[in-house]
């Protein structure tokens, strides 16, 4: 089944604008972001109560402003990628089942996300002392806390054969192709550039000021190994096969709309991370807090994900170029030095 063919006759901006203003799903998420960003300084009161060390010196007022405006950051990244593959098409609903079926097994897979989500919570604290999100403990905001490697073993294991082996396994014997799961290039030449550049444009925001330049280059080597693997395993994966190879061309078959795929695709990436390690849910102020930065940081980022996706309709694009390599494993290599003690 060919899924590149030629693009039908697009129409006025004016028409994609006003269809895209029509759809309650984009104004639903265009609500959460002004109601959670308005909820900041009445639930955090001047202080952000998060275990959080690498952030701990940005002033307060920074902190706010970057999760209030960090989904428009997302929209950077959808931009190039439009550009760079502005001549192709790929309707990536026709790989979706009819729409009962599509929305019998949309619901089925985030009911079985969920309890994945809860039993993390459980499996973290029998393999040590923090939940299984899905990040690392310590990933990307760093912790006071120290993490065992009996704990990444556990949180790479687990993330895999619960979001990302299962998964796909059940749905190949379901009878879904490579392709229609999104995991076969249709272009692999434009792939490969769309991946070099979103990469470059994280590498340029994320390496001026690095810590892996104050590793040697044993630890860089090393950490960087460990980094790429457990990352491979334990997120990368996870995310490719739960959200974009399954459920985007489901949320693209049931809208009919791009707008409305990335909305509920940046939902879903946030939702995704509610167990992560530096969450608090011991006051209700602190709860909500918590779901508030979850939304808002990690909307954007499911966003992009599910955007290079409908865009190539190969969810390994976001994978190599918006996910493993950067951020994690030039933002995790100094924690994984410091986990295995390199």
């Amino acid at each position: 089944m060919s899924t590149v063919t030629a693009p039908p006759a697009r129409p006025p901006s004016s028409s994609w604008i006003k269809r895209t203003l029509s759809d309650r799903i984009v104004w639903i998420g265009l609500a959460v972001w002004v109601v959670f960003s308005a909820a900041i300084p009445y639930l955090a009161q001047g202080a952000i109560p998060f275990d959080q060390p690498m952030l701990a010196a940005m002033p307060y007022r920074t902190r706010v402003m970057i999760e209030i405006f960090g989904p428009v950051v997302a929209f950077i990244f959808m931009g190039v990628a439009y550009a760079l593959t502005r001549r192709r098409f790929v309707d990536i609903a026709a790989r979706a089942p009819e729409r009962s079926v599509a929305m019998r097994e949309t619901l089925g897979v985030l009911s079985y996300g969920a309890v994945v989500l809860i039993g993390g919570v459980l499996v973290g604290r029998l393999a040590g002392s923090h939940r299984i999100g899905l990040h690392l403990a310590g990933s990307m905001f760093g912790m006071t806390d120290s993490v065992s490697p009996r704990e990444v073993w556990a949180w790479s294991l687990y993330n895999f054969a619960f979001y990302a082996a299962i998964p796909y396994v059940w749905f190949r014997r379901r009878g879904y192709s490579r392709e229609q799961l999104s995991l076969k290039s249709g272009n692999p030449l434009n792939d490969t550039i769309v991946i070099l550049v979103i990469l470059a444009i994280g590498l340029i925001f994320d390496l001026p000021g690095n810590a892996i330049w104050k590793l040697s280059g044993r630890q860089f080597a090393a950490g960087a190994l460990l980094a790429f693997v457990y990352s491979f395993l334990g997120t990368g994966l996870p995310v490719m096969i739960f959200l974009t190879s399954i459920l985007v061309p489901r949320y693209r078959k049931l809208t009919g709309s791009t707008a409305a795929t990335l909305v509920l695709g940046g939902f879903t990436y946030a939702a995704m991370h509610l167990s992560e390690y530096w969450t608090r849910y011991d006051t209700s102020a602190h709860a909500a807090l918590s779901v508030v930065f979850i939304v808002l940081f990690f909307g954007g980022p499911g966003m992009v994900k599910a955007y290079l996706t409908l865009r190539t309709g190969n969810a390994w694009v976001h994978f190599w170029g918006y996910h493993v390599i950067w951020p994690h494993v030039t933002g995790d290599t100094p924690l994984f030095v410091k986990i295995f003690n390199l």
